[in-house]
């Protein structure tokens, strides 16, 4: 069981700290690393991987330091987000050139079950830089099974793939998994995560946000209060209104808005049409206020 531990890991660069203090426990299984774009993720999984030292703390793989340890890399594969590649080589030769830096004993057959692993045989002869941005992440991750790593690191992997390849690719990962792999992948994409991962971490402006179970965390996340924005052709009324039917926690009034939380969502949506229709109330505007994921991360962070 190859699993990958993080302790009061910080990365700074100059006076911007991208990791804060993070500890975390990455075991067999589909874990996803669920956070806004600018988090941290990639940081982290460079980190991981042992491509950065970290400024504070340790990165251990099964208790022995990543950085400067070029032995994970027997264990450890690494698909980057970055396309960052030696276009001017065929899909083929790049794979094949990943087995023979593994020291492989037939690098050939070992590219042609990575390739065909990620449905890129057919185009393995074209040079990469023909590829789409969809195939040249499957081809990346070609080079990164190429030598059956335990571990599995992938940078928002799914970027640039038509829905089949993310199905596919999403099979993969989770047949991975119950393999007893140890998988790690980043997203900002709420839906790809809980496609596939039994066990989610969250980070947000490079701070350990949640940790544990999907399931439990997104409750938790569908269960925050809700604000809304409603403009309407009597506010005050409308205020008054909500407040009397306990529809809402609160309400504030800025010039002709009404700022509305609600932790009963279902409540909340009911009563908005029919209090209005009741009082001669015209609705202009019912929006939410919080629904990015930002705004997610940041009540988790203070919950």
């Amino acid at each position: 069981m190859t699993t990958l531990a993080l302790e009061a890991v910080s990365r700074w660069f100059g006076n911007v700290v991208a990791v804060n203090g993070i500890t975390m426990t990455i075991g067999p299984g589909v874990t996803g690393l669920l956070g806004p774009n600018g988090a941290g993720k990639s940081t982290l999984i460079h980190l991981m991987g042992g491509f950065l030292p970290p400024s504070a703390g340790t990165v251990a793989l099964d208790g022995q330091p990543v950085w400067r340890n070029t032995s994970i890399y027997r264990v450890l594969g690494l698909v980057p987000e970055r396309e960052a590649m030696y276009d001017f080589l065929t899909g083929y030769e790049l794979v094949v050139a990943n087995a023979e830096l593994h020291g492989l004993p037939d690098p050939g057959a070992a590219a042609d079950r990575a390739l065909a692993t990620v449905e890129m045989t057919g185009p393995a002869g074209r040079a990469v830089s023909t590829y789409s941005k969809g195939m040249k992440q499957r081809v990346k991750m070609a080079t990164a099974l190429v030598h059956d790593p335990a571990v599995l690191l992938l940078d928002e992997p799914f970027n640039g793939m038509d829905p089949r390849q993310r199905e596919h690719l999403m099979g993969l990962l989770d047949e991975m998994g119950r393999d007893g792999r140890t998988v790690l992948f980043s997203s900002h994409i709420l839906e790809e995560v809980e496609q596939i991962a039994g066990r989610i971490e969250v980070v947000v402006a490079g701070r350990h946000a949640a940790s544990g179970d999907f399931h439990e965390i997104r409750r938790l996340m569908t269960n925050r209060p809700h604000l809304y924005v409603l403009r309407s052709s009597d506010d005050r009324a409308l205020a008054a209104a909500l407040m009397a039917e306990g529809a809402c926690n609160g309400v504030r009034l800025e010039g002709d808005t009404l700022h509305a939380q609600a932790a009963d969502f279902p409540r909340f949506a009911r009563l908005v049409p029919s209090l209005a229709r009741a009082g001669n109330i015209r609705l202009f505007e019912v929006a939410p206020a919080d629904e990015s994921l930002e705004s997610v991360f940041s009540y988790l962070v203070g919950s």
